[in-house]
C-alpha cells in the first residue's frame, strides 16, 4: 500500500524536517482559531477581487475561488537548487526534441522514438514541419507539474509547454500569505516570486524580430472573458504593461501583424498567445 509523503514529518518517524522546524514551532504557539480566521479573510479577499477560474461542464458553479492553503509548503534552498537544475535540463531537452521532430527527425530515423508515436499523435502539427521559430526556441514558457514521492524524490506528472496557466494564482497566493502572516516571512528567508512578470517580459522582448527596436510591441492574445483562465490573461497583461487582445483586434497585412487601436493600426512584434493550437488560424487548423 502506497502512503503519501508527510511534508512536515518526513517518513513518519515523528521528527520534524529541518525546513519545517520554524513553521512547526509557530503553528504550535498559534491560537486555535487563527488559521480558520485567516482562511476566511483570504476567501473574502479573493472573492472581492474576482480571483477565480471557470470550470467547464460544471453547471452548478461556473466560477470557483482559487485553492488557498494557509499552511505553506516549504522547499529548502539546497533542495530547490537540485530541482531547478533538473527542470532547466528538462525544458532544454523538450525544446531540442521539438526542434528535431519538426526538423530532421533524427530521433525517428535512429529508431529512438517510434514514428507512429509522433506522426499519429493528435497534437503533432504537420503544418509546422520544416519551419523554424525565432532563435529556435519552441517552448518559451513551461508549466511542469511535480509531485513529491519521498524525502529526496520528485516525479513529473505533466509537462505543459503549450499554453500553461496558473502562475497568476501563485503570485496572488504569495501576496495573500505576506498579508496574512508577515511574522512568518520575517522568520524565513523566502525567495521572491513577484519578479516572475519581469522575467516573462524579458523573455517576450527577447523573442521580438530584429527590426523591432529596443521597445517591441507585445500583446497577450486571449480567447475572451469566457475562457477558464481569463482572469490570468488580464492579470498578466496588466502586470506586463501590455495590451490584452482578442483575435478580432488583430489583422495581417503584407505578412505583418497589426493591432487595431483608436489611433489606427499599430504593428505587433510579439504575441503571447493563450489560445490552443486548434483555434489559432481557421484557414489552417479548426475552421
Amino acid at each position: 500500500m502506497t502512503r503519501a509523503f508527510d511534508e512536515m514529518n518526513g517518513g513518519g518517524s515523528g521528527a520534524i524536517r529541518d525546513s519545517y522546524k520554524t513553521l512547526a514551532a509557530w503553528l504550535e504557539n498559534a491560537p486555535p482559531d487563527l488559521l480558520q480566521a485567516r482562511s476566511r479573510q483570504a476567501e473574502l479577499f479573493f472573492r472581492r477581487m474576482g480571483v477565480t477560474f471557470a470550470v467547464y461542464g460544471d453547471e452548478e458553479s461556473n466560477e470557483r475561488l482559487i485553492p488557498f492553503d494557509v499552511v505553506p509548503r516549504i522547499i529548502g534552498a539546497d533542495e530547490w537548487g537540485g530541482l531547478e537544475k533538473g527542470l532547466k535540463q528538462r525544458v532544454t531537452a523538450i525544446n531540442a526534441f521539438l526542434k528535431d521532430i519538426y526538423g530532421p527527425q533524427d530521433c525517428i530515423r535512429a529508431g529512438i522514438v517510434p514514428a507512429d508515436l509522433i506522426l499519429t499523435n493528435p497534437h503533432y502539427r504537420p503544418e509546422m514541419q520544416g519551419r523554424r521559430p525565432p532563435g529556435d526556441v519552441w517552448c518559451h514558457i513551461a508549466g511542469v507539474d511535480l509531485v513529491r514521492t519521498g524525502e529526496d524524490g520528485f516525479y513529473v506528472l505533466e509537462d505543459n509547454v503549450r499554453t500553461p496557466s496558473g502562475v497568476s494564482y501563485m503570485l496572488e497566493n504569495r501576496e495573500m500569505m505576506m498579508r496574512l502572516f508577515p511574522d512568518l516571512f520575517a522568520e524565513h528567508a523566502v525567495r521572491p516570486v513577484e519578479i516572475y512578470t519581469d522575467m516573462l517580459l524579458r523573455s517576450l522582448q527577447a523573442s521580438a524580430p530584429s527590426g523591432a527596436g529596443e521597445d517591441p510591441t507585445i500583446v497577450v492574445l486571449t480567447p475572451g472573458p469566457f475562457n477558464s483562465a481569463y482572469y490570468e490573461h488580464s492579470f498578466l497583461a496588466d502586470k506586463l504593461g501590455v495590451e490584452l487582445v482578442e483575435g478580432g483586434d488583430l489583422f495581417v497585412n503584407d505578412d505583418t501583424v497589426y493591432m487595431r487601436t483608436t489611433e489606427g493600426p499599430k504593428r505587433v512584434d510579439v504575441i503571447y498567445r493563450r489560445i490552443d493550437d486548434d483555434f489559432i488560424d481557421p484557414l489552417t487548423f479548426m475552421p
